[in-house]
């Protein structure tokens, strides 16, 4: 990042500024060099030119190469002023506006706009430079209300500077100015989705400055550290450790996984010559396959080759779990090339009677549960192995999933494994996701993640979450009444709720349908059509591709993500269309499941369980926040009684869930406390 005022910027040399700037991004980002100091030659000349002759501006401060640490990236300019923070995004030689480069900019703006403190309050206002392009008529009706960004403003080379003076001519400055110094000393702290984090730790960019909330709560860095400390101690005493991450949803426990599988941390410890020694392992296809598109994408930097490396590389580092199980239960002579597994969601592992069960006609037979194979494969290992299990409490949706009590039983029957668990896996209600006192068990606090940081907007949606699903209306409305607003909303109009989704995920920010894959009757509302999630190609097109650049993207909101496509992944905006399978009784939540042609309650302990916690997935997928349809149902359909869907409805308004129709636009993180 390069500062100047705008006094000694435009007294600088534009090659000398080029020079320093396409050096520093070849070495950060792996571009062109000859490229990118063309690129930066003609930002900075046309950057010049709009700024001369401007008295008023001379003092202001232009800020070169922002790092947008969320995404790996960085912003062309920023400048800032007293009366606004302008975002400019230069796209030399182009001649069009619009599509992925409008929302890249965007993008920008909302990031300032929810990660950094010196950009609270203050109009941010992102424009678009296509050089050789022809801008469309300004539309001044913009939302120049402080701290929230404006839409897109369209610039070329020849327009640039009108165009500025224009802006500034209609912002007011404001009572208490923009600190334009202070602004770039400002705490930056980005939340980076599940996709960015791991494309940017791939990238060895690191993601030590995610946010958390409360300096008292333990936080990443300080799980991240006895991850590492406890690798090191397996390696330097020859010791197997299996260390168990505990959390509440959306805390951060996966990209504690994928820092310790390719982080810059793991890498210092062992060298550069051993950048894959830890292999990330998931029994989730749909986060195998999303991760694996997005990791080529981001680092195949074109043509077949590149893209035929970067695949080979990938899919070593993240492999399926039941393929990884497979090869080392039917080859028992062969030993993990790695010496650290990440195990995520362990507590879905299948238990020993599932596993012998449902490989009885497969050509792999399980002898085990899928907890002792993969301890008996590291355990080949003849000098040292670690297993890093991640946790995720609530997070079973499927029958057969043993929970860390299985763990514990396989680990009672292998003695040279030491343990390191924080006390909330020895203390937990539920027995399935209790851990047993172990000979070889030490307490290690800061295993344990408390603080949600997926939901950016609210710190207490998990806690929210789980009052709604296995407590009371009094006490979720409690928790909203002392922390919210929650970021949930109610309605029970479907098109309402797809034009809000639409109108609010701007820039890269992402929308998506999500339901439960027992919800079949929401069919009649034509909501029938699941996103398939073992296929590999529809999956990452849902996930990562752009409507309405392509229909299958999740942003079409025509395809649904069930719980077995959307957990261990998220969006920035969700739309939870309720189903008939979960409903409310005399004593509380009731599952059904749909047999045939009418609904049976669900009344075995395990399935209600799972049932709740496809409920749990579905409500803590969204970062920003949460529309839920519930539909209102037809008198002349048993399956859809309007009754039932009202009383859900109703139970949720108690809960503290405010309607659609009457909710803004939640306001920026500043006022939930994320930067308190």
């Amino acid at each position: 990042m390069l500062s100047r005022s705008v006094r000694e910027f435009l007294c600088e040399d534009p090659q000398v500024l080029a020079n320093e700037l396409a050096f520093g991004a070849v070495q950060n980002y792996r571009i062109n060099q000859a490229q990118q100091l063309h690129a930066w030659l003609e930002s900075v000349r046309i950057l010049k030119e709009a700024l001369t002759d401007w008295p008023a501006a001379l003092d202001w401060r232009v800020v070169l190469e922002f790092s947008i640490l969320r995404l790996g990236k960085r912003i062309d300019a920023v400048l800032v002023t007293p009366a606004a923070v302008v975002v400019l995004e230069f796209k030399v030689g182009s001649t069009t506006f619009g599509g992925s480069a409008t929302r890249q900019v965007e993008d920008y703006a909302l990031d300032l706009q929810d990660f950094h403190v010196g950009s609270q309050r203050h109009q941010i206002v992102p424009v678009l430079v296509a050089t050789e392009g022809i801008p469309a008529a300004r539309n001044w009706q913009l939302p120049l209300s402080y701290g929230v960004a404006s839409t897109v403003l369209e610039a070329s080379a020849a327009t640039l500077g009108t165009l500025l003076r224009d802006l500034m001519g209609r912002l007011a400055v404001p009572d208490l100015p923009l600190d334009m110094v202070e602004w770039e000393r400002a705490r930056y702290a980005p939340m980076p989705s599940i996709i960015d984090a791991a494309c940017s730790l791939y990238a060895k960019h690191g993601v030590e400055e995610i946010a958390t909330v409360g300096a008292e709560r333990k936080n990443l860095k300080e799980t991240t550290r006895a991850i590492l400390a406890a690798i090191q101690q397996a390696s330097d005493e020859s010791r197997k450790i299996v260390l168990f991450i505990t959390g509440v949803p959306g805390a951060g426990k996966t990209l504690c996984g994928l820092n310790a599988t390719f982080g810059n941390n793991l890498n210092a410890t062992f060298g550069d010559n051993r950048p894959h020694d830890a292999t990330y392992l998931t029994g989730n296809p749909t986060l195998v396959h999303v991760l694996h598109e997005a990791l080529v994408r981001d680092a195949s930097g074109g043509g077949k080759a590149q893209t035929a490396a970067a695949r080979r590389k990938v899919e070593s580092a993240i492999q399926a779990l039941p393929r990884f199980r497979d090869q080392y239960v039917q080859h028992t002579g062969h030993t993990p090339a790695g010496h650290i597994i990440v195990v995520d969601e362990a507590q879905r592992a299948w238990s020993k009677a599932y596993a012998v069960r449902k490989s009885k006609f497969r050509a792999v037979k399980l002898t085990d549960s899928e907890a002792g194979h993969l301890l008996d494969a590291m355990a080949r290992h003849t000098d040292w192995a670690v297993v890093v299990c991640l946790i995720g409490g609530g997070q079973e949706i499927h029958d057969g999933e043993g929970g860390v009590a299985e763990w514990g039983r396989a680990l009672a029957v292998r003695p040279e494994w030491s343990v390191l668990a924080a006390s909330d896996a020895i203390s937990a209600t539920d027995p399935r996701q209790r851990l047993p006192e172990l000979p070889g068990l030490s307490l290690e606090p800061a295993l344990h993640l408390n603080v949600p940081i997926r939901s950016i907007r609210n710190s207490f949606v998990a806690e929210w979450i789980d009052a709604v699903l296995h407590r009371d209306s009094s006490e979720a409305s409690g928790i909203a009444r002392e922390h919210g607003p929650m970021p949930f909303a109610l309605t029970r109009d479907l098109a309402a709720m797809r034009a809000w989704l639409r109108a609010t995920a701007r820039g890269r920010r992402r929308a998506g349908l999500v339901a439960s894959s027992g919800a079949k009757r929401l069919r009649a509302d034509g909501m029938g059509v699941e996103l398939a999630h073992m296929d590999a190609s529809l999956v990452a097109h849902w996930f990562l591709d752009r409507w309405p650049e392509d229909v299958r993207a999740s942003d079409a909101l025509e395809v649904l993500g069930t719980e077995f496509s959307v957990q261990g992944l998220e969006l920035d905006f969700v739309g939870l269309c309720w189903g008939g399978d979960l409903v409310r009784a005399r004593h509380g939540w009731q599952p059904r499941a749909f047999v045939g042609t009418k609904w049976q309650n669900v009344n075995d302990a395990e399935r209600r369980s799972n049932r709740l916690n496809t409920y749990r997935v579905l409500l803590t997928r969204a970062r920003y926040q949460t529309v839920i349809w519930v539909p209102r149902g037809d008198a002349g359909d048993q399956t859809r009684r309007p009754e039932e869907f009202d009383a859900v409805a109703a139970f949720l308004g108690t809960c503290g869930v405010a309607e659609l129709e009457a909710v803004a636009e939640m306001e920026p993180a500043r006022d939930v406390g994320l930067f308190g």
